[in-house]
This record gives C-alpha cells, sequence and structure tokens, in this order.
C-alpha cells in the first residue's frame, strides 16, 4: 500500500508537470480515504484537471471551499477582496451584504466567518451558473445565506432593493482575445461565463455600475476585483454611473461609495 503523500506519489505528479508536486499530493491524500482513490485523484489531476475540482474543494481565507467540476476556482488573489469586505461589513453593522457573481461563494463565506458575530444582517450570493449556485448554496448553508440564479442583478429578490450595504463583486474581466492564453485548467475545466470579461474585460463591470443605483442603500459600497491593466477602466465605469471610487487597493480592488457627484 501506498503512504499518504508518498514518495510515489509525488514523483507521479511532478513528472506529469505539476510543479508544486508535494503540495498537491499532500491535498490528495487529504481528500482520500484509500489508496485506490488516492491514485484515482491523481490520475485526474495528471490529466489536466484542477487540482481543486478533483480533490473537491478550495482552500480560501482558511476555509475549505466545495468546487464542483465547471465551477470556478476561486483565486488566492480574491483574498485581498475579501479583507476589504470585512473591514466594510465591520463598520456599518449590521450589513445586507450581496456577493455578486458569487461562483462557490467564496467571498460570501469568507466575510460570513471573518465578521464580527451579528454584524451581517443578511448574506446573498448570486450567479447565472446553475453549478455554482448549488456550490454556493452548500457552502453557504452554515451561515443562513440565502443563494440566487440569475443574471447579475435580476437575481436579486427585489426586497433588496435601495437596503445593500457592502455589494462584492468579483465578475470576469479576462478580455475575450485573452481566454485563449490562459492556463488549460482554467481555459477547458471552468466555465467561459466565469471567465470572459468581453473585449477590454470590463463590460460586466460597466452593467454592474449601469444598475447598482437601484440596489445600494444611501452610503452603500461596491467592491469590485479588477487588474492593474483594467483599475482605470473598472474605476471610469463606477465613476461614469455617480459613484465616488474612493481608492484603489493594490490595483486589486476598486472601492466605490454610493454618494452621488453633485
Amino acid at each position: 500500500m501506498t503512504s499518504p503523500a508518498s514518495p510515489e506519489l509525488v514523483a507521479a505528479l511532478r513528472s506529469a508537470g505539476c510543479v508544486w508536486a508535494e503540495d498537491e499530493a499532500s491535498v490528495i491524500a487529504e481528500s482520500a480515504t484509500d489508496d485506490a482513490t488516492r491514485w484515482e485523484l491523481a490520475r485526474r489531476r495528471m490529466a489536466g484537471e484542477p487540482l481543486e475540482q478533483v480533490v473537491g474543494w478550495a482552500r480560501f481565507c482558511g476555509r475549505r471551499i466545495a468546487v464542483s467540476p465547471g465551477v470556478f476556482v476561486p483565486r488566492r488573489r480574491s483574498e485581498v477582496l475579501a479583507r476589504v469586505a470585512v473591514d466594510e461589513v465591520d463598520t456599518r453593522e449590521p450589513a445586507v451584504v450581496v456577493d455578486l457573481c458569487c461562483g462557490a461563494g467564496a467571498l460570501a463565506v469568507a466575510i460570513a466567518s471573518g465578521t464580527r458575530p451579528g454584524s451581517i444582517r443578511s448574506l446573498h450570493a448570486a450567479d447565472v451558473d446553475p453549478r455554482a449556485t448549488a456550490c454556493a448554496e452548500a457552502n453557504l448553508a452554515p451561515f443562513g445565506g440565502r443563494v440566487h440564479l440569475g443574471d447579475l442583478f435580476d437575481a436579486l429578490p427585489a426586497e433588496l432593493c435601495g437596503s445593500v450595504d457592502v455589494l462584492v463583486v468579483n465578475a470576469p474581466y479576462v478580455p475575450t482575445g485573452s481566454i485563449a492564453t490562459l492556463p488549460a485548467e482554467a481555459r477547458e475545466h471552468e466555465h467561459p461565463v466565469a471567465l470572459d470579461g468581453g473585449p477590454d474585460g470590463v463590460d460586466v463591470h460597466r452593467r454592474i455600475a449601469a444598475g447598482v443605483w437601484a440596489w445600494l442603500c444611501t452610503d452603500g459600497v461596491v467592491l469590485v476585483e479588477t487588474s492593474d491593466r483594467q483599475a482605470d477602466a473598472t474605476m471610469a465605469a463606477l465613476a461614469g454611473a455617480g459613484l465616488v471610487t474612493d481608492c484603489v487597493v493594490d490595483d486589486d480592488v476598486v472601492v466605490a461609495r454610493g454618494r452621488r457627484v453633485d
């Protein structure tokens, strides 16, 4: 019998091109109940499936997030967005929080688990991909979060109009022409709707900016993950909608507040 995270498993993963073979072998060993399952998971990983979809979970902000095949895998870089969101919620408790384009609900889980008890009045997550919302429902169940299926704000219940304190957005922002250059793990195993942000990568951000006023409360805040290449365009989209863009955190997160410009 092969032991957990055995040298044989590490060597097999390394030979298949897995750069972090030792770490991946440990995750596979942790996720398997027996040797046969361990090697079946390894086989799938060596065939090119994302590790997180193979084992069924991703680690995000110190928690396990359930991830099914085909669902967007939460990235470590999004932990910056989660930390900013936690700070915002803690300054305005109790808050109505919405995780838009939620994927597996990693951001909503990080916010719910990272804020002070009682700081969230209601927690919502929404996505257009039913596989993603199925994962989000499982991940948010322990926190009493509600998950909605649909396209952006169309997914949200009318009762949230004008009441959202913190809107967190990790919408797709990869330019359409750059999809082909993504790693095969993302390109071949994640839903295109979670990746494609239009010609310049900011189309979904513009759609969100155009519809956000109906949902924010008076001093609500919108937090959007972006990139250094697109931060200016993301800020311009939100500012053009009348939001006040306060700052960009490391060119990764745009913070826009719901106060109309005079």
